[in-house]
């Protein structure tokens, strides 16, 4: 079991430092728009001013995930993203064409998508395993299997998370990236301590995580996770699935899915759309499971995606 000893989000909905956020947000609608946080008292304002935004909800979710577990340094940082860093590469793509001659470099160095790891390292002056998992929507599915491996391997407390960042670029491509035009595109961040050993703070367990590429038959898939995991579908409390990003067949897919669509509820309404919003989910469901002690078994079913999967089961410390 993997304990899950801290968690911080910042989104479209008050998540940052906000226990019990579960039983306020509502679905989101077009004026939704990023709830910011006070950085000032998480990032130096020398370096406030040099960081996107991305980097920013990056490193105030890691400082508050730190201390709400009451460690000094995590053993290691894993972080996922799917699109890394976009501000950035904007701002350094149109110096490229706007700047005749040698361009600055700084853009060009933070927009990395390794860049918030590494900024999170520095920021809290951590010398440990560093990594960054860019698998596009599956980026944070693989990002937790890394922290979960070094768990296994002996590390005591992994700071695991994922942050996407939107930019109006975006908006334009969407149809390329067959998002449906009334989708609501946001930004997002979502870190999690994850321990090896039962803490008295401790939010929730991560079971388990699985990722499937090209998937042919998703209702087999989760059949066949949650028999590896000693359940069937009636022993799930709650399915967290992600409504089909380009919102065709979604009936049809959770008609598919075995279990009844009572249970189900699609936190891309909660979150919005970015590549790594199951992380959102993760957090989501170790609240509830806070505010309601009925919850035992929660399953993520991340398919923003079709051709992805992404399967986390969330238990109660409890079950």
């Amino acid at each position: 079991m993997f304990y899950i000893s801290a968690a911080s989000s910042i989104s479209h909905q008050p998540t940052f430092k906000n226990a019990g956020f579960s039983a306020l947000i509502e679905r989101l609608n077009e004026s939704s728009a990023l709830i910011s946080p006070d950085y000032k008292g998480f990032i130096e304002a020398g370096l406030l001013r040099r960081m996107s935004k991305i980097l920013r909800m990056s490193v105030a979710c890691s400082k508050d995930c730190i201390e709400q577990a009451g460690i000094d340094q995590p053993d290691a940082i894993v972080v996922g993203t799917g699109l890394g860093c976009l501000q950035d590469t904007e701002k350094f793509l149109n110096n490229s064409i706007t700047i005749e001659g040698l361009l600055p470099p700084t853009a060009f160095i933070q927009s990395t998508h390794n860049t918030m790891a590494g900024q999170i390292s520095l920021s809290i002056g951590n010398h440990g395993y560093n990594m960054t998992h860019t698998q596009n929507t599956l980026s944070f599915e693989n990002a937790l299997q890394d922290a979960m491996l070094l768990l296994n391997e002996g590390e005591k407390h992994i700071l695991v998370g994922a942050a996407d960042e939107y930019i109006e670029i975006l908006t334009e491509i969407s149809g390329q990236l067959s998002i449906k035009p009334e989708t609501l595109l946001t930004s997002g961040a979502s870190f999690f301590v994850l321990s090896k050993e039962k803490a008295s703070n401790a939010l929730a367990v991560v079971k388990d995580c699985a990722t499937t590429g090209f998937v042919q038959n998703v209702p087999e898939k989760i059949d066949s996770f949650l028999t590896d995991n000693g359940l069937q579908a009636s022993d799930l409390d709650l399915i967290l699935y992600s409504g089909t990003s380009d919102g065709l067949n979604d009936d049809a897919f959770l008609k598919s899915l075995p279990f009844g669509l009572g249970k189900c509820i699609d936190y891309l309404q909660l979150s919005g759309i970015y590549p790594t919003a199951s992380a959102f989910a993760l957090h989501y469901a170790a609240d509830l499971m806070g505010q309601n002690k009925s919850l035992k078994n929660i399953l993520i079913c991340n398919s923003l995606i079709k051709r992805n999967l992404g399967l986390i089961l969330v238990q109660s410390v409890e079950a």
